[in-house]
């Protein structure tokens, strides 16, 4: 039997994401939509690598974030989310424009390894960050499909923003709207 160069690289760069995915939190359910890995191959790369890791890493369970309020619930999270999604927009995790089947075309191993430099990224600016990897894949699978939340511009000053798709309020940062009188 001859293994071929191109699906032994497949393999390693999805078992190589599987464990930053890991490192990074993930459920089990998140990691084999963006690896392609069976539930008992990642469960057996967090016994056989994360029992072993410098720190502790816990598994979490249940269903994974899926409350856009999340990302409205303070001034500071908003701010955040906004930060979180220029990094995504800027290395090319979310497509320039939405689409309605980006759920499916979103999570793969490529765009994984994306997303997971735009949250290390993101992490290595804000340490102290309100937002979880689980929930940057949320935003990051919202924004591409556009169905609920869009990346926009503050009508004022043009910064950008994470918006509901259809605004009941003005598109304005907090910013210009604390300086209005």
């Amino acid at each position: 039997m001859r293994i071929s160069e191109d699906r032994y690289n497949r393999e390693r760069l999805s078992l190589h994401l599987a464990l930053r995915f890991l490192e990074h939190e993930a459920r089990t359910q998140t990691i084999r939509a963006w690896t392609g890995l069976s539930d008992d191959r990642i469960r057996k790369l967090y016994r056989s690598y994360m029992a072993r890791a410098r720190r502790y890493v816990p598994r979490h369970r249940g269903k994974s974030p899926n409350q856009i309020a999340y990302f409205a619930r303070s001034l500071r999270v908003q701010q955040e989310t906004a930060w979180l999604a220029s990094l995504l927009s800027l290395l090319g995790v979310i497509p320039p424009e939405p689409s309605a089947d980006g759920s499916h075309a979103l999570p793969s191993v490529a765009r994984g390894q994306l997303l997971c430099h735009a949250f290390e990224t993101y992490r290595a600016m804000i340490p102290s960050s309100q937002i979880s990897f689980e929930h940057a894949v949320f935003l990051a699978t919202t924004l591409s499909r556009g169905e609920q939340l869009r990346l926009g511009g503050c009508t004022d000053c043009g910064s950008l923003m994470v918006t509901e798709r259809f605004p009941i309020r003005d598109k304005r940062c907090r910013q210009c709207i604390s300086t209005t009188p």
